[in-house]
């Protein structure tokens, strides 16, 4: 990493951050049923599945010919990614949920340094790429939190945590300071970290 350039190192940034929400996200809804899957809490939100399907259209639109073609593709509906339509499967929106992120990393892993003050447009509207990858960053940020919060809501006692557990956060630092001793080799990527401190907290080891 110290030999990067502040560009390089952005891109390499934005693309793990990529890849650590989509396993948030995977690691939520591997969780839960199939029925909560598509289960809201109410009238005006969205299930896991409408997310998902929100999400994955969004990533088809913003990433397909990124550098050349506007990031709000004509095919598009948006409307619709916020309806599910009766028979959908998990297996299926699980499969549009991944096609929707190959197309991410598709147009993400070529970026060079010299790709990121070109100018792409969304809706019209003119954004570095620099500006389009954080855009697409948050909103990504935002919709995985909402995933995380219903498995969570839904799975209730039987969460496996995903986050540093409730008045843990000292036995955390502790964990990840005995990690740290380890060669670097052993060491394992901060959320499977805390996935595993958590576990082993429940465990009680």
């Amino acid at each position: 990493m110290t030999n990067q350039s502040p560009t390089e190192h952005y891109l390499a940034d934005a693309l793990q951050t990529f890849q650590v929400y989509k396993k948030l996200a995977e690691r939520a809804f591997a969780q839960i049923t199939d029925e909560d899957f598509f289960k809201t809490i109410d009238e005006e939100s969205n299930s896991i599945a409408v997310n998902i399907k929100h999400m994955a259209g969004n990533m088809l639109s913003r990433w397909t010919d990124f550098l050349t073609t506007d990031g709000e593709k004509p095919e598009r509906n948006r409307d619709i990614e916020f309806v599910m339509l009766p028979g959908a499967t998990k297996d299926e929106m699980i499969a549009y949920w991944d096609r929707g992120w190959k197309c991410v990393f598709a147009a993400v892993e070529p970026l060079t340094p010299e790709d990121l003050m070109r100018t792409v447009t969304i809706r019209g509207q003119n954004h570095t790429v620099i500006q389009a990858l954080n855009r697409q960053i948050a909103h990504y940020a935002y919709h995985v939190g909402q995933i995380v919060f219903l498995a969570k809501h839904f799975k209730s006692s039987q969460w496996q945590s995903l986050s540093v557990p409730r008045n843990r956060s000292a036995e955390f630092n502790a964990f990840l300071e005995a990690k740290t001793k380890e060669s670097e080799t052993a060491r394992q990527d901060r959320l499977n970290e805390v996935v595993d401190f958590a576990r082993k907290s429940e465990h009680g080891s």
